[in-house]
């Protein structure tokens, strides 16, 4: 009897251990889920977040104390290791020095072309049956009768409206096409911007300073007398003394824009405005107008000036930047892809990469849903930002 007695007490305390164990692990993922559910508020709050960055920041390119705890003579080897580096870094400025070289070269046999191109945009020179072929037109499906007919028809359209002459505002067009372009014109260039015939690079003589000039061509115009406005960058390709392994190819050091002989009322660089003034004294009123810059495309031609000791405010910096970037993209996209930025061809591969970023993000923000969803501790009801449901219309 007592042996029974035992082992009923001895079942009710295994049972009331149990217990214990299922209440103390209820309470560990309780807690579980609710740190959970805190971090996935932490990591939404965006000076957390922004906290976080900095901390990684600054963990970024911190030694690890391997190269301090090396002994003496290998430190000395590592030295010169990097006196060699610097030596290579010379040979790498004059590796550019000649491919600035080979660009001039080049340049003169793309030129032809250029012109050409220059020549059917302003309709000096229409280019022929055969040169307008492309392969890419549906017209090459059709049959030589059908083909016949739709030119009949094309000319007969022609004729009964007046056919514009070559290809109007085409460079008004390849600017709006380009965001880094596009933010630079306003409303008031456009009528300016039309009369663009031509945009050329042009690289400086043998034995002169490494510099290239953008000389936009317009055509007579009611707003200045300009024939050709131009913007010349100077650039270096050597390595910094003060910072040797910075070198990383030619780098823009400055920029010279040109004077725009502006119509007399016509500088759209600049405004009129009217303000109020109010005497101190006799409390009269009198409206004063001043003159003061105004945002436009055209201010591209007069940078900041970058003064001798080479320190520039914030602001000017800035500008200069970004007046670096376009002058760079000019150079190098536009002016020899001119047509793909025209029809948008450019700008769509220029795409392609962000397209393919865009498409990784949405593949994780998925995977996080699934997480979410597959988590049996997930409560929507609890989830700050929960995931928006779809609606039928």
């Amino acid at each position: 009897m007592a042996d029974l007695d035992n082992k009923e007490q001895t079942e009710s305390d295994q049972k009331e251990d149990m217990e214990d164990v299922e209440d103390i692990e209820e309470e560990e993922a309780s807690e579980e889920s609710k740190a959970r559910q805190l971090t996935v508020q932490m990591m939404q709050n965006p000076r957390i977040l922004a906290a976080l960055q900095e901390r990684l920041d600054g963990l970024v390119g911190n030694p690890s104390g391997y190269i301090e705890s090396l002994p003496k003579i290998v430190k000395k080897r590592v030295n010169a290791l990097k006196n060699l580096q610097v030596k290579c870094a010379h040979i790498e400025a004059k590796f550019y020095e000649e491919v600035h070289e080979l660009q001039r070269k080049y340049a003169a046999l793309y030129q032809p072309f250029f012109d050409q191109r220059s020549d059917i945009i302003n309709a000096i020179l229409e280019p022929t049956e055969e040169e307008c072929k492309w392969q890419g037109d549906e017209e090459e499906e059709l049959s030589d009768e059908m083909k016949e007919k739709v030119k009949v028809e094309e000319e007969k359209k022609d004729e009964e409206k007046d056919a514009p002459k070559g290809i109007p505002e085409f460079w008004l067009t390849v600017f709006k096409n380009v965001d880094l372009l596009s933010d630079m014109v306003q409303e008031h260039d456009e009528p300016i911007l039309k009369h663009l015939k031509d945009l050329k690079v042009k690289f400086s003589d043998p034995g002169q300073p490494m510099s290239f000039t953008l000389e936009f061509k317009f055509e007579p115009n009611e707003y200045f007398t300009n024939e050709i406005v131009t913007k010349t960058y100077k650039m270096r390709s050597e390595p910094d003394e003060s910072d040797p392994f910075s070198f990383d190819g030619p780098e823009i050091m400055g920029c010279t824009g040109c004077h725009i002989d502006w119509k007399k009322g016509k500088n759209i660089t600049m405004k009129t405005i009217k303000k109020k003034q109010k005497h101190k004294g006799r409390g009269t009123v009198r409206t004063v107008t001043k003159t003061v810059p105004n945002d436009s495309f055209f201010n591209f031609f007069s940078p900041p000036e970058v003064p001798e000791n080479g320190e520039l405010d914030e602001d000017s910096e800035a500008i200069l930047a970004a007046d670096f970037e376009i002058g760079h993209f000019l150079h190098e996209r536009i002016v020899p892809r001119a047509v793909l930025y025209f029809t948008g061809e450019a700008i769509e591969d220029d795409d392609d990469d962000y397209d393919e970023e865009g498409e990784e993000a949405d593949d994780e923000e998925g995977e996080e849903e699934a997480d979410e969803e597959n988590d049996p501790d997930y409560d929507p009801k609890k989830d700050p930002n929960p995931p928006s449901e779809c609606k039928q219309q």
